[in-house]
């Protein structure tokens, strides 16, 4: 005897719970792209991803162009990878291999944010005399405008941040003579 018995209801339900979950994974990234269609970053910048932050007066500032990679490892006190761009930001990381290491420039508000947010945090500021028109130090960052441009740089090692304070500060007077 050859019976055939409706199907269940749970078959849709959990047909649209699988559909509704694979929906909520991707945080904006396509679910059928996989690993191989991630290309690695680059130093290439396109027009559409200018990594130059406009001024008022008409003048633009590359946060690339204000820190080198010489100077971000000598910062770093590792070799790093070269630059990746990213619109008003830059960042030099360390190889996969170690150690750790990372260099963050940020110019425009960016860098202004970050500051505030520093504040907010009620994290502890020096004040930085003669670095540009206005400059802070904490342990990991440091902070300077020339005029009305912002630009924060932000080292990342695992080390006695002391060590770091007087490196960041002579590369901040640097940078503020590019701005």
């Amino acid at each position: 005897m050859n019976r055939n018995r409706p199907p269940s209801p749970l078959v849709p339900l959990a047909v649209l719970a699988l559909l509704a979950l694979s929906g909520c994974g991707g945080h904006g990234q396509s679910s059928a792209a996989g690993p191989s269609s991630v290309e690695p970053a680059t130093a290439t910048r396109t027009p559409e991803e200018s990594t130059e932050a406009p001024s008022p007066n008409g003048a633009a500032v590359d946060p690339c162009a204000l820190v080198t990679k010489q100077e971000a490892e000598k910062l770093a006190g590792t070799a790093l990878d070269p630059a990746t761009p990213v619109r008003e930001t830059c960042t030099y990381t360390g190889p996969v291999t170690g150690p750790t290491a990372q260099v963050e420039i940020f110019v425009g508000d960016g860098a202004k944010k970050y500051l505030d947010i520093e504040r907010d945090l009620g994290h502890t500021l020096r004040p930085l005399a003669g670095i540009g028109d206005e400059a802070y130090a904490e342990d990991e960052a440091v902070f300077l405008r020339r005029s009305d441009r912002w630009v924060s740089i932000r080292l990342v090692r695992l080390n006695d941040p002391a060590e770091n304070r007087t490196p960041l500060q002579e590369l901040a007077r640097k940078v503020a003579t590019r701005i």
